[in-house]
């Protein structure tokens, strides 16, 4: 991996969930330095919209894409955020 890869995360864990960051969300490098095997990486969302979030992410939980959709994100974005609503309201 380098900087400005895009990538895409892979595996659902607690550690990234918390951030907001789901399987499938699509991001790129933004750093050139990989610290124990992490990069930084930025998950941006559509057009004017804040980015998600720029977190450290674990090279063996993320594969490399050739083209990234900020779209994507958003689509999983709202599907976690009517889960959380839909078992808050159970």
């Amino acid at each position: 991996m380098q900087e400005m890869d895009r990538i895409e995360i892979v595996v659902e864990k607690e550690c990234y969930v918390k951030d907001g960051i789901h399987k499938g969300m699509q991001g790129w490098i933004c750093d050139s330095r990989s610290i124990d095997e992490t990069w930084l990486v930025n998950f941006p969302q559509y057009g004017e919209n804040e980015d998600i979030a720029t977190i450290s992410v674990k090279g063996a939980d993320m594969k490399r894409i050739d083209k990234m959709d900020a779209k994507i994100n958003e689509c999983i974005k709202v599907y976690w955020d009517n889960q959380k609503k839909i078992n808050r309201s159970q």
